[in-house]
């Protein structure tokens, strides 16, 4: 039954959550909040929910550059280099963006009689991103259902797992994870060096996924 809206940005975590529940999925909404790399993620979205036959649409949030401080909105200079779970990857937070973004999914999801709003946060979110720990997720999904007519909840099913049992789930299903993008810097190519190109490197050798991504400097 095709009951869910799906935050869907064109990353790994998205794109396989798209497929693992597509027989649920009746929306997918992506957003352009101005970071580096929207415009290198989001038309993996459209491409993966075409290919699905899933309607998809994208929603403009360009004012948070305007009153939002990130380094993830500040050019591909800002982004650092390291590992992901680095202190210094604190620095890409967007205050409270998930929250922004579910708030407006939840609306669209009531708009349409939709009952859940899927979310791809992961396990190795959660000490650099306040708004993919679990707590923010298990509130946000009982505003939801206050909030909502149709009580509509959060679904997140990544929550607890690292970002290698997401590709292994994507191996299970043929995803092709040169066809999503990763890097912070949103350049031609991955640079390599960011915290999520090392995390997705990381992620698809314990996967044993062959990695096809074209880095510009590989970790």
């Amino acid at each position: 039954m095709k009951d869910s809206v799906i935050i869907v940005s064109g990353g790994m975590d998205s794109i396989t959550m798209l497929y693992e529940f597509k027989d649920q999925i009746a929306l997918g909404v992506s957003f352009n909040y101005g970071s580096n790399h929207n415009n290198r993620e989001i038309p993996f979205a459209e491409m993966h929910c075409k290919r699905l036959g899933i309607p998809h649409i994208t929603i403009d949030l360009g004012f948070m550059p305007q009153y939002f401080k990130s380094s993830l909105l500040e050019g591909a200079d800002a982004i650092p280099e390291g590992n992901y779970d680095e202190e210094n990857m604190k620095s890409t937070v967007v205050p409270f963006r998930n929250g922004i973004m579910l708030s407006i999914a939840i609306g669209i999801a009531e708009s349409n009689h939709l009952k859940h709003v899927l979310m791809a946060n992961h396990g190795g979110d959660h000490t650099i991103y306040p708004d993919c720990r679990p707590a923010f997720v298990d509130a946000m999904s009982a505003a939801a259902q206050a909030g909502t007519f149709e009580d509509v909840t959060i679904e997140a099913p990544y929550t607890n797992i690292t970002k290698a049992d997401i590709a292994r789930h994507g191996k299970q299903l043929g995803i092709d994870y040169s066809e999503t993008w990763s890097c912070y810097k949103g350049g031609e190519v991955h640079c390599g060096q960011c915290g999520t190109c090392r995390e997705r490197q990381e992620a698809l050798r314990e996967a044993g996924i062959a990695d096809t991504t074209e880095y510009e400097n590989p970790a």
